[in-house]
C-alpha cells in the first residue's frame, strides 16, 4: 500500500473526505460505488466497486459466443477499464482504461454505430489498433454498470464475413441488455 501524506479527520457523522487528487487519479466520481475492507492490521481499504466486474467469467463468455457465431470482436467494459473480450489479443486490452471517447459514449446512455467519415473512437487511453464500430451502455436498475461494443481495426466499409450494421447492432444492443438484467437479479 502506498501512503499519501494526507490525513483527514471523520466528522461528527462518521464521514470522510477523499481527496480530489486522488479521487482524480483513481477516476472516482460522485456517486461511484465502493467496497469497504479492513484487514488484521486494523487498515480500512476502500476499493472501487464495479457491479459488472462480477460478472466477468459470464461476460467473457458472451463475448466469445458472439466471436465464434457471428465473427465479431466484442469488449466488454465497467466504467473505467476492459473486464472482457473475444477475437482481439486480451493481454492488451484487459483491464486497461477506457479513451475518453468511449466513456462519453457510456455516459450518453444511448446506442453508438459508428459511421463513414466519422472519426475512429479507440476503445483504450492509450490507443491501439482497434476502434469502436457499435457500443452500447449497460444499464441496471437505472445506473449505467458499463458497456458492450463491437470493434475492429479496419474501416466498416473494408470488414468482411461480419453481420450488417443493423444485424450487429441489434447483437450489441441484445448484450448490453441481456448483461444489465444479469446484475439486476
Amino acid at each position: 500500500m502506498k501512503a499519501t501524506g494526507i490525513v483527514r479527520r471523520i466528522d461528527d457523522l462518521g464521514r470522510v473526505v477523499i481527496p480530489k487528487e486522488i479521487r482524480r487519479t483513481m477516476r472516482i466520481r460522485e456517486g461511484d460505488p465502493l467496497e469497504i475492507y479492513t484487514d488484521r492490521e486494523g487498515e480500512v481499504i476502500f476499493k472501487k466497486y464495479s457491479p459488472i466486474g462480477e460478472l466477468a467469467a459470464f461476460a467473457a463468455q458472451y463475448a466469445e459466443t458472439l466471436h465464434k457465431t457471428c465473427s465479431l470482436s466484442v469488449v466488454i467494459c465497467d466504467r473505467d477499464a476492459v473486464i472482457a473480450c473475444a477475437g482481439l489479443p486480451r493481454r492488451d486490452y484487459a483491464d486497461k482504461t477506457l479513451s475518453q471517447e468511449l466513456e462519453q459514449i457510456i455516459e450518453s446512455r444511448s446506442l453508438y454505430v459508428h459511421r463513414d467519415g466519422e472519426t475512429p473512437i479507440p476503445v483504450l487511453s492509450e490507443g491501439g489498433a482497434h476502434f469502436v464500430t457499435c457500443a452500447m451502455p449497460i444499464i441496471s436498475e437505472g445506473d449505467i454498470a458499463g458497456c458492450v461494443a463491437s470493434v475492429s481495426e479496419q474501416p466498416l466499409d473494408a470488414r468482411r464475413d461480419v453481420p450488417s450494421g443493423e444485424v450487429e447492432s441489434k447483437l450489441i444492443l441484445t448484450a448490453a441488455g441481456f448483461l444489465g438484467r444479469q446484475l439486476e437479479s
